[in-house]
This record gives C-alpha cells, sequence and structure tokens, in this order.
C-alpha cells in the first residue's frame, strides 16, 4: 500500500531528529476500556426459561391474535 502524506511528515520528523508525534498520544488512546464478563449458568438459564414464552403459549399466533372492535 503506499504511504499517506501524514506518516510521510512524520517519518520526516524522526529522520530530522525531532519527536515521533506518535509518541505524543495517550495511553488510553488505543486502549479499550469496557469491562466485559461472561454471564453465570443462572442467567444463561433465565435466558432460556424466558425465551419464547408468548410464542409457545399461543398467544399472539396468526390465528389467535386479539382483533380490536370499534364500536
Amino acid at each position: 500500500m503506499a504511504k499517506s502524506s501524514a506518516r510521510k511528515k512524520r517519518e520526516k520528523l524522526v529522520r530530522e531528529g525531532r519527536r515521533n508525534p506518535v509518541d505524543n498520544r495517550g495511553v488510553y488512546a488505543l486502549a479499550d476500556l469496557r469491562t466485559r464478563k461472561t454471564k453465570t449458568k443462572i442467567e444463561m438459564l433465565r435466558k432460556e426459561k424466558h425465551k419464547g414464552r408468548l410464542s409457545s403459549q399461543g398467544f399472539y399466533d396468526e390465528d389467535n391474535r386479539p382483533f380490536p372492535f370499534i364500536f
């Protein structure tokens, strides 16, 4: 791939003995600060317990849908 003009300017600054602008970037610039945790067994079971609950009991199916009457 071709080098960008910004990269060329950074490399020129380093060649001339000046500070590389990449070093000025903060510690957190490239860090992913989101915390992640895996779901517990209870959370997974709770998800499966409630999955598809309304459709399995027959509510809101194509044939058994509530129909609004306007008088």
